[in-house]
């Protein structure tokens, strides 16, 4: 996987240790434990984690693009964004797929 410098990038100034646990912890030590979860499923976990509680910012969008990096088709994700309807709602579900054209139209 990919070293992540966004928290350093974007934060380190600012906030340094939550930059070092973004980019060293989160991304560098949970994401890559590979054997146990498959980046591809993280990333979906991560999405639906996202649009439930109703968050509809870049990260968002950001996750959905690492979601298609790793090898999740827009009918999967249009998929685990119709089945989030139900449960997360069915205003986050139109928000979310705003956000899923975007990515999958590039």
């Amino acid at each position: 996987m990919k070293k992540q410098t966004a928290g350093r990038d974007i934060l380190g100034q600012f906030a340094p240790k939550f930059a070092e646990l973004n980019d060293d912890v989160l991304f560098g030590e949970v994401w890559s434990r590979e054997t146990e979860l498959s980046t591809r499923d993280r990333s979906i976990i991560t999405v639906t984690a996202l649009i439930s509680k109703g968050i509809f910012d870049n990260s968002l969008k950001y996750h959905i693009a690492n979601a298609k990096n790793h090898g999740v088709s827009a009918e999967e994700m249009a998929e685990v964004i119709t089945h989030l309807a139900f449960y997360a709602g069915w205003p986050n579900a139109w928000a979310a797929f705003s956000l899923a054209r975007q990515v999958y139209q590039d």
